[in-house]
């Protein structure tokens, strides 16, 4: 009887409404224990067109609840809609139902996102962010009793790194769309349609918009607003993925990956890579000319081999308690190194997949907090990165434009009666005949003429024969008769 009272209580129709705190919307589960509430009386007790919209208000609630209620019920699941207990973990789920929203909404075009798409991302990561409100963490605090005692007991908080990160992503989620929305006044650009005959990309992005902009080039003020854009975008892909690198590196390494890795990190890595890090001459730039024309497989490939090194050696100094010789400290300097070059790896190409160890990081955590704070930096990244591509394509449109038009006036300085004559068809005829004449003395005129010289009278002649007399040899007989050694003594009297 308590149980059909209780259930009676708390039906599915005493629900009461859905509300906003602290910018987060979410649904208030109280019960109104005095039943349904009755049509008449209060607000709701006026006319139709009030009804109709309060029934339509209605409506929409109830399909957001049915849609938080299936989110929540994979969640739990663990996506396993069998519920054999074979799903994921808790964690997992988390993280790809926070990548699975962002697949939805690529952004091929700098413009806003239609008001449907973002109010879908805006409400659907509010709820699977308000998990971690839930995830906390006892702290000593210090408590007056009424009698002027003090005692010590533990509250709870929001977990330290949650707290931290959450807000810092929300801000930089929230500065990225704001981004878009600005580009809905800049009309200096367009994109190619299927009527253009350029409207097909001819690199490894075909299925991308072609962006067009005027046959000048931007305007100054346009091209100083993208630049300016370029730089606020690129500072939130970067605080993105510190974040991003920060929480990887505190999930705990699976043992499934130690146990793949080779017993020699030299093997692992290769005799030309290991080489050039044990080189006395070491420059983390080599790489980057050495990449710069490698596929993104191929650079995905070296990063998966420089990270399994690097763990290998890791566990070896492990191993051997701290203890130093010189093979281990050469190890250890090829290791910083290589962990150097894969710091400078996620700045010269920070739209790479994940890497192998990366990988197997995300599908063996079971931290719950650690795994919504890496999938949505994440997606953020990803965001940024590709907003970053679209403002990078839009200037290597407008530098192209330029580039023909400095073409163009080069073409035409090299060129000058050409250019005179398209000069002279708007002038009069007897203006004509001037120019022409006036074009032709200065076209016949040489150097010569302009410095004042002539063939006959020519100024190197005279140096020149007086460096060829200087140069001719004098025999040893010549330089005596010169001298007068050749002559007889004097007569003696």
């Amino acid at each position: 009887m308590a149980r059909a009272r209780r259930d009676a209580k708390f039906g599915p129709g005493h629900l009461r409404g859905y509300y906003r705190e602290g910018g987060r919307q979410a649904w208030s589960l109280t019960a109104d224990p005095g039943g349904p509430p009755s049509p008449a009386g209060g607000d709701r007790a006026a006319g139709g067109g009030c009804a109709a919209d309060s029934g339509t208000s209605g409506e929409k609630h109830l399909s957001d609840l049915e849609l938080m209620r299936e989110r929540f019920a994979k969640l739990l699941l663990g996506e396993d809609m069998s519920g054999s207990g074979k799903g994921v973990s808790s964690a997992m789920a988390l993280s790809n139902a926070i990548t699975n929203l962002a697949v939805f909404g690529e952004q091929k075009k700098l413009e806003p996102m239609s008001e449907e798409t973002r109010a879908r991302w805006t409400k659907e990561i509010d709820w699977l962010l308000s998990v971690t409100d839930y995830i906390v963490e006892f702290i000593p605090t210090t408590q007056r009793l009424k009698d002027g005692r003090t005692v010590e007991v533990m509250t709870m908080r929001q977990r330290r790194d949650l707290q931290m990160n959450i807000p810092a992503l929300r801000k930089l989620d929230t500065m990225l769309l704001d981004c878009l929305d600005n580009f809905s006044d800049i009309d200096e650009f367009h994109y190619a349609t299927k009527n253009d005959d350029e409207q097909e990309r001819h690199d490894d992005k075909w299925w991308i918009p072609t962006p067009k902009v005027p046959p000048n080039g931007l305007s100054d003020a346009t091209q100083k607003w993208f630049l300016q854009q370029k730089d606020s975008v690129n500072q939130v892909l970067k605080a993105a993925m510190a974040i991003n690198s920060l929480v990887l590196s505190e999930m705990e390494i699976p043992g499934s990956y130690i146990e793949s890795l080779p017993k020699n990190g030299r093997d692992c890595l290769g005799d030309s890579l290991y080489k050039i890090l044990a080189d006395d001459s070491f420059d983390p730039g080599y790489f980057q000319r050495l990449w710069s024309s490698s596929s993104e497989h191929k650079i995905v490939d070296v990063k998966n081999k420089i990270e399994a090194s690097v763990m290998i050696w890791k566990r070896k100094l492990n191993a051997k308690d701290g203890k130093t010789s010189w093979g281990s400290e050469k190890r250890g300097m090829i290791e910083e190194r290589a962990e150097t070059v894969l710091l400078m790896l996620k700045h010269w190409y920070p739209g790479l997949p994940q890497s192998d160890l990366e990988i197997s990081k995300i599908q063996c955590n079971t931290d719950v907090g650690l795994a919504i704070l890496e999938s949505y930096s994440r997606v953020i990244e990803g965001l940024a990165f590709t907003i970053l591509s679209r403002i990078e394509d839009v200037l290597h449109a407008d530098t192209i434009a330029r580039n023909s038009i400095l073409e163009q006036s080069r073409h035409s300085y090299n060129h000058p009666l050409d250019f005179k004559k398209v000069n002279d068809c708007s002038d009069d005829d007897d203006n004509d005949d001037d120019d022409d004449e006036s074009a032709k003395t200065v076209n016949s005129m040489t150097l010569l003429d302009f410095m004042g010289w002539s063939l006959d009278d020519d100024p190197k002649k005279g140096v020149q024969e007086e460096i060829v007399e200087k140069s001719k040899k004098m025999s040893y007989i010549e330089k005596l008769g010169n001298s007068g050694g050749l002559r007889s003594p004097a007569r003696r009297d």
